[in-house]
């Protein structure tokens, strides 16, 4: 596979990493969906997305390069879950998929 298509994998893992984590938190998951969350399996989720995150960040790249790509990716996906969340949180109500 080609380094645009790593990045690509890697910032839909890290948006939806971000999505997890945010779902996990009681607010934002009332904003989505009634019910309680399932708090840590949707971090553990989360996590493990991260995780893979990086790994493809580190098939696009050098390590040096994948670590800065990886750190950018993170917070542009967080500010684009925030703003989902802001706008329209019902667009995350797919990944709402684990309750309490």
């Amino acid at each position: 596979m080609n380094e645009a298509a790593w990045l690509t994998i890697a910032f839909v893992l890290m948006l939806l990493a971000m999505s997890w984590f945010a779902l996990s938190l009681k607010s934002h998951w009332k904003q989505v969906t009634n019910g309680k969350p399932a708090s840590h399996v949707l971090r553990g989720i989360g996590w493990l997305c991260v995780i893979l995150s990086g790994l493809a960040c580190l098939q696009a790249d050098h390590a040096s390069m994948a670590v800065l790509v990886w750190a950018m990716l993170s917070a542009t996906a967080a500010f684009i879950v925030g703003q989902v969340l802001s706008y329209r949180p019902t667009l995350l109500k797919p990944l709402a998929l684990f309750r309490a």
